[in-house]
C-alpha cells in the first residue's frame, strides 16, 4: 500500500498546524509536511508530533519579502539567505524534521547560480543530519524562478557535491515544465529526496486532471520509492475532507 504525507501548507489551512497534524492522522495520512511552520511554536508542533505519531518529512526556508519566492540564488543577499538558513535548521532541529527545501528566489544567469551553490553548500554544512532538497517550480505558477528543470536541479546537485543535498520531484511542477514522468523518475532516481504530486492543471485532488497517478504511484512502487508521496495540492472544494477518496483509490 502506497503511504502519503499531508502537505499543510495546502490541507486543513482552516486549522491551527498541531489540529491539521491531528486531522492528518484522523484521515490516514502517514506523515506531514510543511511550508513555512515559524509562526507556530515549535513545542506545539513536537507535540501534536508525538501525540499522533506522524513524522514531519521537511520545511522551507522562508520566502522572504512580500512578492519573493526565496532568497538563496539572490546574489548579493547571502546575509538573508543564510539567515534564513539557520532559522529553518533551528526549528528542523526543535520539530526533528527530516528535510529542509532551500528556496531559491527569483533570479537567473551565472552568478545567481554561484550564490545558490554557495548557499547550498552552506546549507548541507549547517545540518549534515537533514536532507537538503532544492524544487523546480513551473513557469506559470512561478515565473521568473531560478530553478526551472530537473536537469538544471540535477546539475547543481553535482556541482555542490554534497551528500545530503536531493531533489524534490513534484510531479505538479515537472509535469508542466517536462512531461515524460516515468522516464524522469527513473533517470533521476538517486537524487531524489521527496516526491510530491498534484493534478494538472488544477493542482488539486490526484484523481482529476491529465496525469494518470495510479501508474505514477506504481511505477515508483517498481523502482523501490518507499517513502510516503507529499499531497501537496489545493482541494477543488476548498475543504480538504471533501475530496480524500483519491486515498483509497489511488492508495
Amino acid at each position: 500500500m502506497t503511504e502519503f504525507s499531508a502537505n499543510l501548507g495546502f490541507l486543513w489551512t482552516e486549522l491551527s498546524l498541531p489540529d491539521a497534524i491531528r486531522a492528518a492522522k484522523k484521515a490516514g495520512f502517514s506523515a506531514v509536511e510543511m511550508h513555512w511552520p515559524y509562526d507556530t511554536d515549535a513545542s506545539e508542533i513536537r507535540a501534536a508530533l508525538e501525540e499522533t505519531g506522524l513524522p514531519l518529512l521537511g520545511i522551507n526556508t522562508v520566502r522572504g519579502a512580500e512578492g519573493e519566492n526565496g532568497l538563496c540564488a539572490l546574489p548579493g543577499r547571502v546575509d538573508e539567505a543564510q539567515a534564513s538558513i539557520d532559522q529553518a535548521v533551528r526549528y528542523a532541529a526543535e520539530v526533528d524534521a527530516g528535510a529542509i527545501h532551500v528556496m531559491a528566489g527569483f533570479a537567473d544567469g551565472p552568478e545567481a547560480q554561484a550564490c545558490f551553490v554557495e548557499n547550498l553548500r552552506y546549507a548541507c554544512d549547517a545540518a549534515p543530519d537533514r536532507v537538503i532538497l532544492i524544487e523546480p517550480l513551473n513557469h506559470h505558477d512561478a515565473p521568473g524562478y531560478f530553478l526551472s528543470g530537473s536537469t538544471q536541479a540535477a546539475d547543481i546537485i553535482a556541482e555542490v557535491d554534497r551528500p545530503n543535498l536531493k531533489l524534490m520531484f513534484d510531479c505538479y511542477h515537472l509535469q508542466i515544465l517536462e512531461g515524460d514522468l516515468t522516464r524522469r523518475l527513473t533517470h533521476h532516481l538517486d537524487i531524489i529526496g521527496h516526491v510530491q504530486f498534484a493534478s494538472v492543471p488544477e493542482r488539486a485532488e490526484p484523481d482529476l486532471g491529465e496525469v494518470n497517478y495510479a501508474h505514477i504511484f506504481a511505477y515508483l512502487k517498481e523502482l523501490g520509492y518507499a517513502a510516503p508521496l507529499g499531497a501537496e495540492y489545493k482541494p477543488l472544494s476548498g475543504k480538504t475532507a471533501d475530496g480524500l477518496g483519491w486515498m483509497t483509490a489511488l492508495g
